[in-house]
């Protein structure tokens, strides 16, 4: 234990003194990595600067332009409120924010609910329900009729739940609750958090979801779950749906999680049951990523983070994967082979081939044409996980596609955009929370304009009127989401 802990100090040490020489050089650096013509719009629309606000501060939205972009531009306030960071201030060493949003506490009491829902292999996945008051006090049934919109939080692949999330978890006591066919509640928790906090005081229904073996979740069948594969989510998806069939479902990811979040929406496409989603410090080419690593720093932090969690569970691993080369790994991308490529099986062939083809069926972005609904994400330039900007992020992606929408900040470090006048929301909390208000609001005045347009159709010539009857009854193709009844607004935002 004296090893773990004297290893977590040493980590911590160096983040802070890693950065001390880059922290003062970095205004040489912090233009933002735009194409002219969105710095050009983005000044436009954006310019409710404070007084005295530089380059440095900047912030810019890049997309494509869409009815729905403009949109966003009018409503969404935090898109036009950038960063504010002296710059003497710690908050502009990219390493200290991202340092501190991972460990620093933050004491905001939220209890939580545990659901572990039984998946069709026999596994486990963990769904923490955020509950306020002594709403935690009560037997909870197993649907509900409710109408809030639920928000759903998937933390990075790691399993690692960081400030913006999740805080200090405290477990008060263990309690029995209920059994059924999704599966059981089986203990609660008071946790401190900085997303659900806000979720819930902006009358969301915040859970996060935990992957097999992660954040105490029982790792019940010799599987773990790979970097893209989104079966799991996707199970979950469909038990959020059971639980709260009234609600419209929302979703955030965080860092490395994000790619779990990307793979789900490029592979359901229409049919994700998601309305609306946004990605916090996002990693996008996961392949070169795992193969360079971020700074030395933070990639041996992971690296022993990993190997912590997963020294848990060495015994039964065992029976998969040869351990001595998985715990003497030194590197994110030698674990990753280690555990799901050819070279690192044991004993079975299910997940064996090479690293190549490992990521042809895992890469978060194989099948993003295929994503429908709006996804936000929220990057700094500076971010010290994902690397530089003008290799990690897809530029290309955002103004080609209407469907996403990146803000990009000039600081803010990796998952953490803590400000010098920070309210009781983080900016980035604040940011994502207005875009699925405003993108909602867009929807709804569009279905409102087209009951007009077709009232207005309705009561014109009989030949319009039977026109309009023969497409209404036109046979629409069998969803098993029944996905129609959700987005009748049919991608008009695109336009």
């Amino acid at each position: 234990m004296l090893e773990w802990i004297g290893a977590a100090c040493f980590m911590v040490l160096m983040a802070i003194l890693w950065p001390v020489v880059k922290c003062f050089g970095a205004e040489s650096h912090s233009t933002l990595l735009l194409p002219r013509r969105e710095r050009k719009r983005s000044a436009e629309r954006c310019d409710s600067k404070p007084e005295g606000q530089g380059e440095s501060d900047a912030l810019a939205l890049i997309c494509k332009p869409s009815a729905l972009a403009n949109y966003l531009l009018k409503h969404c306030m935090s898109f036009c409120k950038s960063l504010s960071i002296p710059k003497w201030n710690w908050r502009m060493s990219s390493s200290l924010q991202t340092v501190f949003g991972a460990l620093w506490p933050f004491d905001c009491p939220v209890h939580f609910i545990r659901d572990h829902l039984q998946l069709s292999d026999d596994g486990l996945v963990a769904l923490d329900w955020a509950v306020v008051g002594a709403a935690h006090y009560k037997r909870r049934r197993t649907s509900s009729n409710s109408t809030s919109p639920v928000l759903l939080i998937i933390p990075n692949s790691f399993g690692k739940i960081t400030r913006n999330v999740l805080k200090n978890n405290e477990v008060m006591h263990m309690v029995p609750l209920q059994f059924y066919r999704f599966g059981w509640i089986c203990f609660k928790a008071v946790i401190c958090k900085s997303l659900c906090e806000a979720a819930l005081s902006h009358g969301y229904l915040p859970v996060i979801f935990n992957r097999r073996s992660q954040n105490g979740t029982p790792l019940c069948t010799v599987k773990l779950q790979q970097f893209g594969d989104p079966t799991d989510l996707r199970e979950a998806v469909r038990y959020i749906r059971y639980r709260q069939p009234a609600g419209q479902i929302y979703a955030v990811s965080e860092s490395t999680g994000s790619g779990l979040l990307l793979s789900y929406l490029g592979e359901c496409g229409s049919s994700s049951y998601v309305t609306a989603a946004a990605c916090l410090s996002p990693v996008f080419r996961c392949q070169s990523w795992f193969e360079s690593g971020p700074t030395w720093p933070f990639h041996w932090a992971l690296v022993l983070y990993q190997k912590i969690c997963l020294s848990r569970y060495k015994t039964v691993l065992g029976e998969l994967v040869h351990t001595d080369s998985l715990f003497s790994s030194c590197s994110l991308k030698a674990m990753e082979e280690a555990l799901f490529c050819h070279s690192g099986l044991k004993g079975t062939t299910e997940g064996a081939g090479s690293w190549e083809t490992y990521w042809e069926r895992n890469d978060p972005l194989r099948d993003i044409d295929e994503v429908a609904i709006p996804v936000l994400c929220v990057c700094s330039q500076d971010d010290p996980i994902r690397g530089e900007p003008q290799a990690t992020l897809p530029l290309e992606l955002f103004e080609s596609n209407p469907h996403f929408f990146l803000l990009l900040t000039a600081h803010g470090g990796h998952c953490g955009f803590s400000t010098s006048d920070e309210g009781p929301i983080v900016w980035s909390h604040q940011a994502v929370l207005e875009f699925f208000r405003a993108t909602t609001d867009f929807f709804a005045a569009e279905e409102r304009a087209k009951l007009v347009a077709r009232r207005r159709g309705l009561s014109g010539a009989g030949k319009t009127f039977r026109h309009r009857s023969v497409s209404t009854c036109k046979r629409l193709p069998v969803c098993s989401h029944n996905i129609h009844a959700i987005y009748n607004w049919q991608r008009s935002y695109t336009r």
